[in-house]
């Protein structure tokens, strides 16, 4: 990973600092916000937790000594509710056993008075990494996600880390082919209910006809060769995660019976009486736009509320093309490792190619031309001509492939800042960046900044 890169990932990251004597707490703010983290401060117990419900934060950095509410009943109470949050403890050299029994119940580390400050932020670093893995690899191999070091992606993964060890109802935004399935399989993964059942239902492929006793189950003789009662798939997935794929295809009528599941957790199946509690954890995921569908009319706006507890956005591939590089090498390893190749190579002018295109199938367009390129390769190399790519840029937009990375940059900031007008926010935004890191590659590229105003 590179410093600068290194640098964006910190700025996505947010501390709250916890300590009673203001000296110590200015001193922690200038340390960790000089080292690229943003940084909330509170001075109790109390006010922590209450920033806690309003703010989302990363990592909670705590003296152990405090009047009131003292470091350990912090701990407990953030363990007991946020339990994905690592807690980081401050504490004098006499109280080091203390510390040791925090960590034994919970707290992620511990540093004694007084500290280091290179020190303190190496720790927090290292914890940070350790809790929202993301690597020089960029893999997560526990759920088959690809993350990459861009931080759209570091910001996606940190946000699941947060959620995925609560029970809210996740709704997962996303293009086909950017994987909402296998962020919903992360989730249930990282919870709770990692040793109960992940269901998945795709409510694009089941018709409407059936979908109602496959969802619900049904009981003998509830219709016409309905022989023996049957579990729906709700009722399987007791103790463990309902998901929702392609939820904007259900009907008008299942949406309705999916409400009253959500509001009850009970449901009966076709042709009972009786009500069935089901404790399940609700993902749900599409590719179509809901808010739309909810001001039409065709999608039940209290259904859709109930769903998006918290929103997950899974950023497209051209939004992250500086991912590209490991994307390619771990999808050319799966291939290598199957037996569909033997060893396959890369030439260096496919990767200006592939920086070309705009992969409106995403990273599975991406796995999917990569498996043609090594069937049509014959001597292992992929070369520009082997690549099936459909509906790349317009010409004009077409990167030289004499550009370097670098230049390549330039040219889709460039490219982001002329199409929202030189909004730097909106263009941010559609890079998948923070709006510190476009201004940081403003800088970097020398670009010259435009009123939205002026005349060309």
């Amino acid at each position: 990973m590179t410093q600068n890169t290194d640098k964006e990932l910190k700025e996505l990251y947010s501390i709250l600092v916890v300590d009673d004597d203001q000296s110590i707490l200015q001193l922690l703010e200038a340390r960790l916000t000089a080292s690229g983290y943003r940084v909330t401060t509170s001075c109790n117990g109390k006010h922590a937790l209450e920033l806690m419900e309003q703010l989302p934060f990363d990592l909670v950095l705590t003296d152990v000594r405090m009047p009131g509410m003292d470091g350990n009943a912090l701990l407990m109470e953030i363990k007991s509710t946020w339990p994905g949050i690592p807690v980081m403890l401050l504490t004098a050299y006499g109280n080091i056993p203390d510390a040791v029994n925090a960590i034994q119940h919970g707290a992620a580390d511990y540093l004694t008075k007084p500290f280091d400050g290179h020190e303190l932020v190496d720790r927090i670093h290292a914890l940070l990494v350790r809790t929202y893995p993301i690597g020089e690899g960029g893999l997560v191999d526990e759920c088959g996600i690809i993350c990459g070091n861009s931080p759209s992606m570091a910001a996606l993964i940190r946000m699941m880390r947060r959620v995925a060890s609560s029970d809210v109802s996740v709704f997962i935004q996303g293009e086909s082919g950017t994987g909402k399935e296998l962020v919903a399989n992360a989730l249930h993964k990282w919870s709770s209910r990692s040793k109960g059942p992940f269901v998945v239902i795709d409510c694009g492929s089941t018709q409407s006809t059936l979908l109602e006793s496959e969802l619900f189950g049904h009981v003998k003789g509830a219709f016409t060769h309905a022989v023996q009662d049957k579990k729906g798939l709700i009722e399987t997935a007791h103790k463990g995660t309902l998901f929702f794929d392609e939820i904007g295809n259900i009907s008008p009528e299942m949406q309705t019976r999916l409400l009253r599941f959500l509001q009850e957790r009970t449901l009966r199946r076709v042709g009972d009486t009786r009500s069935i509690e089901v404790d399940c954890r609700i993902l749900a995921a599409t590719n179509a736009n809901l808010n739309e569908m909810v001001k039409s009319g065709t999608f039940r706006e209290d259904l859709f509320y109930r769903l998006k507890v918290v929103k997950l956005e899974i950023p497209a591939l051209r939004q992250r093309l500086e991912d590209l590089p490991l994307l390619v090498e771990y999808f050319l390893g799966t291939l290598k490792n199957s037996e569909k190749a033997g060893n396959p190579e890369i030439s260096p002018s496919v990767m200006d190619r592939m920086y070309e295109h705009s992969w409106p199938g995403n990273v599975r367009e991406l796995f999917n031309v990569l498996e043609a390129a090594v069937i049509l390769s014959p001597d292992g190399v992929i070369k520009p001509g082997d690549l099936q790519l459909e509906n790349s840029l317009p010409k004009d937009d077409h990167l030289d492939e004499s550009f370097s990375l670098d230049e390549n940059e330039k040219k889709a900031v460039i490219r982001a800042l002329e199409k929202t007008g030189w909004v730097q926010k909106r263009a941010a935004e559609m890079l998948g960046i923070s709006r510190r890191a476009i201004h940081y590659k403003i800088r970097k590229h020398n670009i010259p900044i435009r009123s939205r105003f002026s005349s060309k």
